[in-house]
């Protein structure tokens, strides 16, 4: 009898288990708003688990500002899951959860092409409610995740300092 109860038990929880993947999304830089299946839930990193079963796809948006958005997706057929696989001798049922998610998705982030930053740094709606300062740091940021480079920080931090009090 106890025998019995106990591989019932352990079946048990290597079904409830097995059916369960998580990830860890991530990018480069992080701190990117993520989407999955158009839905917004929250910022890189961001642990991510769900009962889906095996080829089910979901889809990825990542959004920086300075960075392009990047559209992508994973499948739930990255890695076997033993645990649903010894499940399936019990109950066929987990074999839908045969396949898991890999522990990491990176996804690397592409800087905004240099006319989009351009455009960012010398509109002058923006620019007019903005202290120095404040557009000083920007820029900064801007070299410091180089987007721009030494350069054309340099440019645009002289302009900025060079404009006439108002």
């Amino acid at each position: 009898m106890i025998t019995k109860t106990i591989s019932l038990f352990l079946a048990c929880a290597v079904l409830l288990t097995s059916c369960v993947s998580t990830t860890m999304i991530k990018s480069n830089p992080s701190g990117a708003r993520l989407y999955l299946n158009g839905e917004p839930v929250g910022t890189t990193p961001y642990t991510h688990s769900d009962t889906k079963i095996v080829g089910t796809t979901t889809n990825v948006k990542l959004e920086k500002d300075g960075y392009e958005t990047l559209h992508t997706y994973f499948t739930r057929d990255e890695e076997i899951d033993v645990g649903a696989i010894i499940g399936g001798f019990f109950v066929l049922i987990p074999y839908l959860w045969i396949m898991k998610y890999k522990p990491t998705h990176t996804y690397d982030l592409k800087p905004a092409s240099a006319n989009e930053q351009e455009v960012l740094i010398a509109n002058p709606q923006q620019n007019q409610t903005k202290s120095k300062a404040d557009r000083l740091r920007e820029l900064k940021q801007l070299l410091d995740e180089k987007i721009l480079t030494q350069e054309e920080y340099e440019k645009e931090k002289k302009k900025i300092l060079d404009e006439d009090e108002k």
